[in-house]
């Protein structure tokens, strides 16, 4: 099949809002041929990364829309775009290529349309570009709410945000220090003929200057490193583990930061799993099985206390269901599936698993509430909305050189080969 076919099937449902990359892609990757999935994978996370930018131009050159039946022909056009404009693939291999997956999907009646699209967009580009050059789509690659949003809410910081967005995100280890000292592992590395650098705010985490499969990495099957971006590493000792404490995990779902806690402090008394999709508690399982660690899984939702047999924990942590605003880099296609709607459903639940857990936390119990959004609305405004309705919880201040400091909690921002986009905020029940 060709691969501008596959890329295109791959990519339809995410432009008719059903799946996500990380649903779609798995499978097309696994029919595509070894050699040729490392560009399947660029097209794919390429197109979507450019969406906003791309679909301008598509529009400018359509006459009209295609019907919604025909969203693997809106992908093959965003796909040949995306050649022309990001990528260094010959025009004319990009252009013959996409015009010929026409004939795969059974659409040789759009052949001349797609042909006509990417060919005009080769001979006038300049032109194109000067007449669209004030729209911000064009400028600044997001959505219009999102560029709005980030404007209003971070003054002096937004450019930054979108510029960080839009380039690859570095590979991330997390090494066991239980099991071996940073530097012996960079050693480790140095030895495979991996590049790696030691990330600077987590004393756990490495960064690789180029990413590499997995079963490349030494001691990844017995445990000895995962993969994790730095900023989700921060949380384990942002809960302040002791040994014989009950703790709750309760948005598990993959099991990075559960899994972390569990090596960072392994005399935990009990150590409690909650997520409410049974295919992502199968993730928890075999993340679980592969570093050797054990805790007690189960199937529920966060925001009910239905599963909770009634003892305390001393330690919470809320990974709460967000917008993702903060890893786009890693899930560019976040740019075209979220709509500015979302974000009072998700605060909304937010707000519901914060007040539950709550009621699940010891006097003199810690909660660590944590996304990886960059909106205040999912953020510090949420946590002010919980505060102002509980005038008995009390706000611990993170004093750390990371992120910007808020009135509530810590926000991070993405950086350009650094750590993604997150926000942290540490709240303590009295004792009395």
């Amino acid at each position: 099949m060709n691969l501008r076919t596959l890329a295109a099937q791959t990519l339809a449902p995410l432009l008719q809002h059903r799946g996500s990359l990380n649903a779609t892609l798995p499978t097309s990757l696994y029919t595509c041929v070894p050699r040729d999935r490392a560009l399947l994978q660029q097209l794919c996370y390429g197109t979507m990364r450019f969406e906003p930018r791309l679909a301008l131009i598509a529009d400018h050159l359509l006459q009209k829309p295609f019907r919604d039946k025909d969203a693997d022909l809106q992908a093959l056009v965003l796909l040949g775009l995306y050649q022309l404009d990001q990528t260094r693939i010959a025009d004319h291999a990009a252009i013959s290529e996409t015009v010929d997956a026409t004939e795969d999907l059974n659409k040789n009646w759009a052949r001349g349309l797609v042909n006509a699209v990417l060919r005009r967009f080769q001979r006038e580009r300049d032109s194109i570009m000067e007449t669209l050059g004030d729209n911000p789509r064009l400028q600044y690659n997001h959505p219009d709410w999102m560029i709005g949003k980030l404007q209003q809410n971070w003054p002096d910081h937004w450019p930054q945000i979108m510029l960080a967005n839009d380039q690859p995100a570095p590979m991330t280890l997390r090494l066991n220090t239980r099991q071996s000292s940073r530097e012996a592992y960079l050693e480790q590395l140095y030895i495979a003929g991996i590049e790696a650098t030691p990330g600077t705010f987590a004393d756990t985490a490495i960064y690789l200057t180029q990413a590499c499969d997995v079963t490349e990495l030494p001691g990844f099957d017995e445990g000895l490193v995962s993969v994790q971006d730095e900023a989700a590493q921060l949380s384990a000792s942002l809960l302040d583990l002791k040994p014989g404490q009950r703790v709750l995990d309760a948005c598990a779902a993959p099991g990075g930061k559960l899994c972390h806690l569990l090596e960072h402090e392994p005399a935990l008394a009990y150590v409690e799993a909650v997520e409410l999709d049974s295919r992502r508690a199968e993730r928890i399982k075999q993340n679980l099985q592969r570093l050797n660690l054990s805790c007690t899984l189960t199937q529920g939702d966060a925001s009910s206390d239905s599963w909770w047999d009634g003892q305390s924990y001393d330690r919470i942590l809320i990974d709460a269901p967000c917008s993702a605003t903060g890893v786009i880099r890693r899930h560019p296609d976040i740019k075209y599936l979220r709509r500015n709607e979302d974000l009072k459903r998700l605060a909304d639940l937010q707000l519901a698993i914060l007040e539950n857990c709550w009621n699940m936390l010891s006097p003199g119990g810690k909660l660590l509430y944590a996304t990886c959004s960059v909106f205040p609305q999912e953020n510090e405004r949420l946590l002010a909305r919980f505060i102002k309705a509980r005038p008995e919880v009390q706000h611990l201040p993170i004093e750390a050189d990371w992120g910007h400091g808020r009135p509530l909690g810590r926000q991070l921002f993405p950086q350009p080969d650094g750590h993604d986009g997150f926000y942290y905020a540490v709240l303590e029940k009295p004792a009395n």
